[in-house]
C-alpha cells in the first residue's frame, strides 16, 4: 500500500496514519478477533468518507492557527435573487429548473442562506490584544479596542453627550469596520485615542486626531451600560427624490453619506435615529451602509421648501403659482369657466373625490418587495397622461398587436343606443337610475357626465379580465389612479410625457394629427391646446410621479410605442418593485 491505495483504476494519495493503521491491522494476526470485525475495520479503514474527513480534520489542524478562514462569497441572498430573476424570465424550464426555482423560495432555504450571510459578513479580525487590566473593583471598566486603519472609514460617528459632556459613540454603520470588529457599540463613551485622552475635547479634536492617525488605531473606551445587539433590518424602500450628501448641511458626517437618485431601491438596515437612517443601495456589493435622511426629517424640509416658494409666490416673487395648476377646461367639464368651450372630449373623473384627489402628497420613501410574474395571471397595464398627448393610440396599436391578448374593459353609458350599435361592444347601455345607483354603491372606478349622459368604467370589468387571463389595458383619468392602485389589481403604471413645447408642435404638425379635444376630429390641435397639455402635463407628474412605475416620452409615436412594448414584456416576465402590501 505505501501511503497509496488503487480506486476504479486511479491512484490517490493516502493519508499515512491511515496507511499505518491499516498495514498494522492486516499484521495483526494473532488477535482475539474475529474475521467479520477484521473485514470490518479493514473496510473502514479504505472508504472513501473517512479518508475525506481525515483530510478536513488535517487541513483544520494545519492551518486554523496561522491562516484566516473567508467564506467564498458574502452575499448568497443576491446570489439567490439572481438566480430566481433568471429562472423567472424563462419560458420554458426543465423539471431541474423548476425544481430549484421553487426550492429557492422556501423560507427555510432563504433563512439558511441569510444565517450564512450574517456569519460571513463579519471580519474579526483585527483581535482585541490580551492586553491585563489591573484596575481596583471600583474603577470603571474600561475595553481596548484596536482597529486597522485603511482606505475605508472607520464606520462610526461620535458626539458629547449633552448631560456628562463626554464624547461618546453616536452611531454604528452597519457593515462598516467598527460593527465588524463586533467590539464598538452606541452609547460608549471614548477615553482615549492612540493613548490621547479626549476629555474637554470636541467631537471635530477627536476626528482630527483619526485622520492624523497612521496604521493601527486603539481606542479605550467605558462600555455603555447595555449593548445594542440590533438586528439589521430587511426593508426596502424606493425614493421618490435625489439626495447628495456633500451639500447636506445637516448631515452629521458627510462621508458617511449614501447619495441616491430618485427611483433607486434603498435596503434600510436601521431605522434607529429618528433623523437619519442608515441604508444601503439594493444590489450593492459595498455591504457598508451610509446615512440618509429619515422619511420625518425628508418630510420637513420638503413642507418647509413649499411654504417658502408659497410665500414668495405671495410677495408677488413669482408670476406663476408654485404648485403646476390644471388650466385645460375640459379636465373639469361642471366648472362655468369651461361655458366658453364650444366642443370638449368626455373624460371621466370620480367627481366626489376631485378636491381629495387634488390635494399634494409630500412623497419621500415608499417600501417596496419583489413581486414575480405568475403564470396566467397578467398585471393590468394602465396609461396615464394628459388629455390628447397619445395614449389613445398607443392602446389601440398595443391591442392590435394581440387582439385575444390584449383588452380594453367596455364602458357604461346611460345615453340611448344609435342605430347600428350593439350592446357591450362599445357601450354597454343602462339607465340613468341604474348608473347613478351603482355609482353611489362604488361600482364605478370613474365615471363622469357628458352632455347630460353618465360614463363609467366598472371595477368588475377590469377584474374579469385579469381572471379571464388578459391583459387589461387601461387609460383612466389621473384622479382614477389611487382607487386602480390597489393590491388586488397590482396595476403597472406608465405615465405618457409630452416633449417640450416646441417638438409637441412640431411632431404632430408633421404627422397631421387631428385634435381630440374636438369631437369629429376635424381640425389639428390648437396652440391653446398644445400648452393645456403642457401645463396639464406638469401637474399630472407633480401630484401623482410617486404612483408611476415608468415614463414614455412620446416625441416620436414609433419610439414611445417600441418603449411600451418592452415595458409589457418585462410586466409579463420579469419580478419588479411593488408595494410592500402588495406581496403577502
Amino acid at each position: 500500500m505505501a501511503g497509496e491505495v488503487m480506486a476504479n483504476g486511479t491512484k490517490e494519495k493516502w493519508d499515512p496514519a491511515l496507511s499505518r493503521l491499516l498495514t498494522s491491522l492486516q499484521q495483526a494476526n494473532e488477535l482475539p478477533t474475529s474475521d467479520e470485525e477484521l473485514g470490518f475495520l479493514s473496510d473502514l479503514l479504505q472508504s472513501k468518507e473517512l479518508h475525506a474527513l481525515v483530510n478536513v480534520h488535517n487541513k483544520i489542524i494545519s492551518n486554523g492557527a496561522s491562516d484566516k478562514f473567508f467564506p467564498m462569497l458574502s452575499t448568497s441572498m443576491h446570489v439567490m435573487f439572481d438566480c430566481l430573476e433568471v429562472l423567472a424570465s424563462k419560458t420554458h424550464l426543465s423539471e431541474d429548473c423548476k425544481e430549484l426555482f421553487y426550492l429557492l423560495q422556501k423560507p427555510h432555504v432563504q433563512g439558511l442562506l441569510c444565517a450564512h450571510d450574517a456569519v460571513a459578513q463579519k471580519d474579526y479580525y483585527p483581535h482585541l490584544p490580551e492586553i491585563p487590566i489591573e484596575a481596583d473593583e471600583d474603577e470603571e471598566t474600561i475595553k481596548i479596542v484596536q482597529l486597522v486603519k485603511s482606505n475605508e472609514p472607520l464606520g462610526a460617528t461620535i458626539k458629547t453627550d449633552e448631560e456628562t459632556g463626554k464624547i461618546v459613540i453616536a452611531r454604528v454603520m452597519h457593515g462598516g469596520a467598527a460593527d465588524r470588529s463586533g467590539l464598538i457599540h452606541v452609547g460608549d463613551e471614548v477615553v482615549e485615542v492612540n493613548n490621547i485622552n479626549v476629555e474637554g475635547k470636541t467631537p471635530n479634536d477627536v476626528l482630527a486626531i483619526l485622520q492624523n492617525s497612521e496604521g493601527t488605531i486603539t481606542f479605550k473606551l467605558v462600555p455603555a451600560d447595555g449593548k445594542m445587539n440590533i438586528r439589521e433590518s430587511k426593508v426596502r424602500v424606493r425614493a421618490y427624490f435625489d439626495y447628495d450628501p456633500s451639500v447636506d448641511p445637516y448631515i452629521p458626517c458627510k462621508e458617511a453619506g449614501l447619495d441616491f437618485l430618485k427611483g433607486d431601491v434603498l435596503h434600510i438596515v436601521s431605522q434607529d435615529d429618528a433623523y437619519w437612517w442608515q441604508a444601503r443601495k439594493e444590489g450593492d456589493r459595498n455591504m457598508r451602509a451610509g446615512l440618509i435622511p429619515s422619511r420625518a426629517l425628508q418630510e420637513r424640509r420638503i413642507i418647509h421648501e413649499r411654504a417658502h416658494a408659497q410665500k414668495e409666490n405671495e410677495s408677488g416673487l413669482c408670476s406663476v403659482s408654485a404648485v403646476p395648476m390644471l388650466s385645460s377646461c375640459s379636465q373639469f367639464p361642471k366648472s362655468p369657466a369651461c361655458k366658453s368651450k364650444s366642443k370638449i372630449k368626455k373624460i371621466m373623473y370620480e367627481t366626489a373625490e376631485n378636491d381629495d384627489f387634488d390635494r399634494e402628497q409630500i412623497p419621500t420613501y415608499e417600501e417596496v418587495a419583489k413581486l414575480y410574474p405568475r403564470p396566467g395571471i397578467y398585471r393590468p397595464i394602465v396609461l396615464i397622461g394628459a388629455p390628447g398627448i397619445g395614449r389613445n393610440e398607443l392602446r389601440r396599436r398595443l391591442i392590435d398587436t394581440h387582439p385575444e391578448k390584449y383588452k380594453s374593459p367596455i364602458p357604461y353609458t346611460s345615453r340611448p343606443m344609435r342605430p347600428g350599435e350593439v350592446n357591450g361592444k362599445e357601450y354597454y347601455f343602462v339607465t340613468r337610475d341604474k348608473m347613478e345607483e351603482d355609482i353611489s354603491a362604488g361600482i364605478f372606478m370613474e365615471y363622469g357626465e357628458y352632455k347630460g349622459n353618465l360614463y363609467g368604467t366598472s371595477c368588475e370589468s377590469v377584474k374579469s379580465l385579469v381572471n379571464c387571463g388578459q391583459v387589461c389595458i387601461l387609460n383612466p383619468h389621473f384622479q382614477a389612479l389611487k382607487m386602480l392602485r390597489t393590491p388586488q389589481l397590482k396595476p403597472y403604471i406608465i405615465y405618457v410625457k409630452p416633449p417640450p413645447l416646441e417638438i409637441l408642435k412640431e411632431t404632430r404638425y408633421a404627422l397631421h394629427a387631428r385634435s381630440t379635444f374636438d369631437v369629429n376630429n376635424s381640425r389639428g390641435f390648437t396652440d391653446e391646446e398644445f400648452n393645456d397639455m403642457i401645463k396639464s402635463s406638469n401637474r399630472i407628474e407633480f401630484l401623482y410621479e410617486h404612483f408611476f412605475d415608468e415614463q414614455i416620452l412620446n416625441a416620436d409615436l414609433a419610439i414611445a410605442f417600441s418603449q411600451l412594448l418592452s415595458a409589457v414584456n418585462r410586466v409579463e416576465t420579469e419580478p419588479l418593485w411593488v408595494p410592500a402590501s402588495w406581496v403577502q
